[in-house]
């Protein structure tokens, strides 16, 4: 690091968890963020103030003013923008040395399994099951560590998938692809606008403490948040053997 980064990064460097080993490995890292909305602007943000040294953000959509009462990542001037080209620019105002490439299109398994193999974690920020089994899928084939997030009306719960040890559950061993899951969308059911930014403040600090080799100890955990009562609840997640996605049986 250089006499500029040593004085950005100082408060890391103090950390005895981190010091200037851990920041490096921030500065080396690769970080996959799929989703630039509620969840991905406070995901991006941090990792790119904390100094990952590259962000990849996945989004297909474009910033529309009801975005704005929680995706922080965005402004009035960048309505109409893509997602991804607007949280690029937001990154850009904090820390202009972090390298952001948005990919504006969808994350379909083709383009994962582009982009996944070359990221040292994932960041699940998007709203949907269907795309959130492909990421999951993309992530166990290529033995990537997924940071699972979701947050909708009061409710936010987190979770962390390493398939890198073995035991871990993945995301279809809790949510499996068959499952007759209800889709909720925060455009038809609401979200209370600080919870999009607690659960992805919390989903940043576990990439990050994966990044730097803290690892992370909700890893086969899941998280679950009330944001009513400000309540937290985690219970275990046991590995499905039978899971089709990451079961034995089937690998």
């Amino acid at each position: 690091m250089n006499d500029a980064q040593l004085l950005r990064y100082s408060r890391h460097i103090l950390l005895n968890e981190l010091g200037v080993e851990g920041q490096e490995r921030l500065l080396a890292s690769h970080a996959l963020v799929i989703g630039a909305g509620g969840l991905g602007s406070p995901v991006a943000l941090y990792l790119g103030s904390a100094g990952v040294g590259r962000i990849t953000v996945v989004d297909h959509d474009v910033v529309d003013e009801t975005n704005l009462q929680r995706q922080i990542a965005h402004n009035l001037a960048r309505v109409g923008s893509p997602k991804a080209a607007s949280v690029r620019e937001a990154v850009a105002a904090i820390n202009p040395d972090v390298i952001v490439t948005p990919m504006i299109q969808r994350a379909d398994a083709a383009l994962l399994d582009a982009l996944v193999p070359d990221a040292d974690v994932v960041i699940d920020c998007t709203d949907n099951f269907a795309t959130r089994h492909t990421i999951n899928r993309a992530c166990v084939r290529h033995h990537k560590p997924l940071v699972s997030g979701a947050a909708i009306r009061m409710d936010g719960q987190l979770s962390v998938f390493d398939q890198r040890t073995p035991g871990n559950p993945c995301y279809a061993c809790v949510f499996p692809e068959t499952s007759d899951v209800e889709e909720t969308r925060c455009a038809t059911m609401g979200v209370f606008a600080p919870l999009v930014g607690i659960v992805g403040t919390m989903q940043a600090a576990e990439a990050l403490k994966l990044l730097t080799g803290l690892g992370s100890r909700l890893t086969g955990q899941l998280l679950m948040i009330d944001g009513r009562d400000m309540a937290f609840n985690q219970i275990a997640l046991p590995q499905n053997p039978l899971c089709a996605v990451c079961g034995h049986p089937h690998r």
